[in-house]
């Protein structure tokens, strides 16, 4: 890292969700925020459901998005590198934001070192004892057959029922107060974290989003597991200056 460079990361903002109740001030924080960090950002890592829903056709893509988008193509323009990590809810990125907006898309766990220090980088959804159902629906999402498919599809017919989908599942989980930490021996990021380390040990830093929880957890061997959080209620970020990583919020 550059002498006076951070790294930031950052998750789960679901640009364009049904639930968001203001979608042009909710756009606006997130832009804020991206200027705010612009002059000592050497990476930034947007670790996944940055939008609610996302897919490529031909020649479109979904409207809305233009300060986010347009905030994207300047920081890269000078020189800062962003990573888009895949999430459940944007799994269809194709080649529109690497070239048009200059961005790094991951779709894979992506294993990084930093001034001595191993970071371990996944949106989370797929990672520990997940159900072998949401697997397989992982897996039809991926499938190329399926996505030519879905293409033949009016995207208006299939953004309405992303925008459906999405509401329902947001509703089930905050009945199920899923989205509350439920301890470490039932949180299957941090099991997933505690078993990885056990064979492949040094990793100092395991960034997940998909939880929207802002947490940092201590695992047994001085590694930390780092809840991102969220921008649709909590607005937190991980910040990391060469030497520590810190968890912190935006208040614009």
């Amino acid at each position: 890292m550059k002498e006076g460079k951070k790294i930031y990361f950052a998750s789960d903002l679901h640009l364009g969700a049904p639930y968001i109740n203001d979608h042009r001030i909710h756009e606006k924080r997130f832009v804020s925020w991206l200027d705010a960090i612009k002059n000592d950002a050497e990476e930034i890592f947007l670790v996944g459901d940055i939008f609610d829903f996302w897919y490529e056709y031909r020649y479109s893509v979904p409207k809305g998005y233009s300060r986010f988008l347009g905030k994207l193509s300047e920081l890269t323009d000078s020189g800062i590198k962003i990573h888009i990590f895949t999430g459940n809810h944007d799994v269809w990125y194709f080649d529109y934001l690497p070239e048009e907006c200059g961005v790094i898309i991951h779709d894979e766990p992506y294993v990084v070192v930093f001034n001595d220090k191993t970071f371990f980088i996944d949106h989370g959804d797929e990672l520990g004892n997940v159900p072998a159902t949401y697997l397989m629906m992982k897996k039809l999402f991926r499938n190329r057959t399926a996505q030519w498919l879905f293409k033949l599809v009016h995207p208006d017919l299939a953004i309405s029922f992303a925008r459906l989908w999405s509401k329902k599942s947001r509703y089930k989980n905050e009945k199920s107060k899923k989205a509350e930490y439920q301890g470490d021996d039932n949180e299957w990021q941090v099991q997933f974290a505690k078993n990885y380390i056990k064979g492949n040990p040094g990793v100092d830093y395991f960034l997940f989003g998909h939880r929207h929880v802002a947490r940092v957890i201590p695992l047994d061997n001085e590694s930390k597991v780092i809840y991102l959080g969220d921008w649709i209620s909590i607005m937190s970020y991980a910040v990391y200056d060469g030497e520590e990583l810190s968890l912190e919020y935006f208040r614009d």
